[in-house]
């Protein structure tokens, strides 16, 4: 299986302070990698790193064997779709929001509403195409913003707590779908959580980053049954 991303020597810095440190994580295509860790441990500085919103102060991050550095930015951007932990929907109707992208990359009409019908029967938000954002509830809305990345057809999706701002119901059920369906997808995915077991149910792997350092990559129950380290020990024992 050939590798999508390939991180080599990074180090991130914020507010002139290391952020994040990953000596070597390669990811291959098709892979969902979930990243676990504290808060404020870096986590989310990763992906935007892979985002290309945070540049590396020094190392590198390939993406399909070519430096991020050597990407020209809307061509990148046009790889990937974002889905953040506040679904970030606009005055429009359910619909017009998960057509919006392929709108701005001026799709042919009747392809994007194909698609939008199609990502939005997905994702169980079918039914509520004309209502307006405004009044959906949590999950629909982040159903709605989950809708709104596949819809492009990414390579990459990066994925930040998608499922902190709902209720644990509605938590579970998404987490529920969005597993199957990326079982089913096969698309390269990256998503962030605090949950362990939540890691485990969506991830083929998990990564566990704790004081801006990637400690240990490896299969969920590798993880559980050998720690890298006591750090990462004191971490599985804290959830």
């Amino acid at each position: 299986m050939t590798n999508l991303i390939e991180i080599k020597d990074l180090k991130v810095q914020r507010n002139q302070r290391d952020a994040l440190h990953v000596e070597s994580l390669d990811i291959p295509r098709g892979e969902t990698l979930a990243i676990v860790g504290p808060n404020g441990s870096g986590k989310s500085t990763l992906l935007l790193t892979l985002a290309h919103l945070l540049k590396p102060a020094s190392g590198d991050v390939k993406y399909g064997g070519k430096s991020l550095r050597e990407w020209n930015d809307l061509e990148y951007r046009r790889k990937i779709a974002f889905v953040f932990q506040d679904p970030l929907l606009m005055d429009m109707s359910v619909e017009e929001n998960v057509a919006l992208g392929l709108k701005f990359r001026g799709t042919d009409k009747s392809e994007s509403q194909a698609r939008a019908e199609k990502w939005m029967k997905s994702m169980g938000v079918d039914s509520l195409s004309k209502r307006r954002a405004g009044q959906l509830s949590g999950g629909e809305a982040q159903r709605v913003s989950l809708a709104r990345a596949f819809v492009l057809d990414p390579e990459l999706l990066l994925m930040d707590e998608p499922f902190s701002a709902v209720d644990p119901q509605t938590r579970a059920q998404l987490l529920q779908d969005l597993s199957t369906l990326l079982s089913h997808d096969h698309r390269t995915t990256i998503i962030v959580t605090h949950n362990l077991k939540e890691a485990a149910q969506m991830g083929d792997r998990v990564a566990v980053i704790i004081n801006g350092e990637l400690k240990q990559v490896g299969k969920p129950q590798e993880v559980k049954n050998s720690p890298a380290d006591e750090s990462v020990e004191r971490f599985l024992k804290e959830l």
